[in-house]
């Protein structure tokens, strides 16, 4: 990342920050790489207002905490061609987020120490923070454990197979008790490969139509009861399981009652599964393909129900950058993923707060500080006195379109292209510097 600028004092928004229970007009003074003041509009002293570098008129604008995405790909090391950190850092500023999660499923499978201060090293030029996910069983073959503490030491803020579900009770096992005794959350995507060879998307009426091997519902849910099954068993209050990119109802029932039995399990839903179903398929729409794959209306609208009542902890893009020569072949060969950074924002706007009613407060909360809660990002999420500059300015009135051409991604992979959205992105800063201007 760049080094500081000059202190901004940005003045005349509404700043919403969920973690403070702060909804009003409030001017903010960014000194730093921190959160310096924060008073009513005109409050803030004459010394403050003198010494900011560059200041920021936000009238008619939403301030709120830079948005933090707990799930995406960056594919580096070893797939540059895809997506490299600059780019997906870059495509990450345009969307509102100040930081980035990186999975491990890099070439080589981020499973050392050394490889996570590769990712995080200024070299790699990404222009807002990225926190490591390291691979929970060396070269995530779900054999043998990586050196957890160590790769904390180094920057790692979970441990994941992402992509390769540990299947093995006994590894799981060993996986939750030795993440837990290293302050850890174990992140699982939950499919049951055993049960989901040959498919390329949701076993239902679309794939029956188009003559494709469809994944059950049971191959994720199954997979989430194992392992609360399993979390139960370990005697350590630290122990934390955090559901990845939940697409089905029943697992999401899982989820809720386990967390009544007082297990710490967490979970998160991509924009795509609250937005889309399987008919987004429609005759082998390779852009409509990821995994875990669009599901029925009767799963999108349990996604929906669990954003809104507080089953859900996060909203994660699960940002999946592949080549166009990639995606522009047979459905059954394509890889699965879709991009996701730019969107995702818009996306929740346009479903959840104008379509469902979601308040806006609630949308923020989703995309910053409970994502941060949920990994212990500390300072992340919250725009209090003393807190990281991470801050997204955005217009909530002014609709917009996306374009995949001109998209900061090195990948157009999505299903989103020329979709209208509100909310336009005017400014996102991170730690005190300004990464993007709409």
């Amino acid at each position: 990342m760049s080094t500081q600028s000059g202190p901004i004092l940005i003045r005349g928004g509404q700043l919403i920050d969920p973690a403070s229970r702060i909804e009003a007009p409030r001017d903010i003074l960014l000194r730093d790489g921190r959160v310096a003041a924060i008073e009513p509009p005109g409050k803030l002293n004459a010394q403050a207002r003198k010494e900011a570098a560059e200041v920021v008129d936000a009238t008619g604008l939403v301030v709120a905490p830079g948005l933090v995405d707990i799930h995406v790909h960056l594919r580096e090391p070893g797939q540059g061609y895809k997506e490299t950190i600059a780019s997906g850092t870059a495509a990450a500023a345009a969307g509102g987020f100040t930081s980035v999660c990186a999975m491990p499923n890099t070439i080589p499978v981020n499973d050392s120490p050394e490889t996570t201060r590769w990712m995080i090293a200024p070299e790699r030029g990404a222009v807002v923070r990225v926190f490591p996910i390291a691979a929970a069983t060396r070269g995530s073959m779900g054999e043998a454990l990586t050196e957890y503490g160590a790769l904390k030491a180094a920057g790692a803020v979970g441990v994941t197979d992402d992509g390769k579900p540990i299947l093995g009770d006994a590894i799981m096992h060993q996986t939750l008790a030795s993440a837990a005794r290293n302050g850890l959350p174990v992140i699982q995507h939950a499919e049951d490969t055993r049960m989901t060879g040959g498919c390329s998307m949701n076993a239902g009426p679309t794939a029956f139509r188009l003559g494709l091997r469809g994944m059950t519902v049971e191959a994720e849910s199954s997979l989430v009861e194992r392992d609360i099954k399993l979390l139960g068993e370990i005697k350590d209050s630290r122990a934390h399981l955090h559901v990845a990119h939940l697409s089905t109802a029943r697992a999401l029932e899982a989820v809720k009652k386990a967390r009544r039995n007082g297990l710490h399990v967490t979970c998160e839903v991509a924009p795509h599964h609250f937005t889309l179903t399987e008919e987004a398929v429609g005759d082998y729409n390779t852009h409509a393909k990821m995994n875990p794959p669009l599901r029925s209306q009767l799963d999108r609208e349990a996604m929906i129900a669990g954003l809104l009542d507080g089953s859900v902890d996060a909203i994660a893009t699960d940002h999946a950058p592949h080549a166009a020569h990639e995606k522009e072949q047979e459905f059954e060969r394509a890889p699965n993923g879709i991009t996701g950074l730019e969107t995702a924002l818009g996306l929740t706007l346009k479903l959840l707060h104008r379509q469902h009613g979601m308040t806006m407060s609630r949308v923020i909360s989703l995309l910053s500080v409970q994502p941060a809660q949920v990994l212990s990002l500390k300072g992340r999420g919250t725009l209090a006195f003393g807190a990281f500059a991470d801050v997204v300015l955005f217009d909530p009135r002014e609709e917009w379109t996306f374009v995949a051409r001109d998209s900061r991604s090195r990948s157009k992979n999505t299903p989103f292209d020329g979709w209208k959205f509100p909310g336009k992105i005017k400014m996102t800063i991170s730690e005190g510097r300004i990464v993007y201007r709409g």
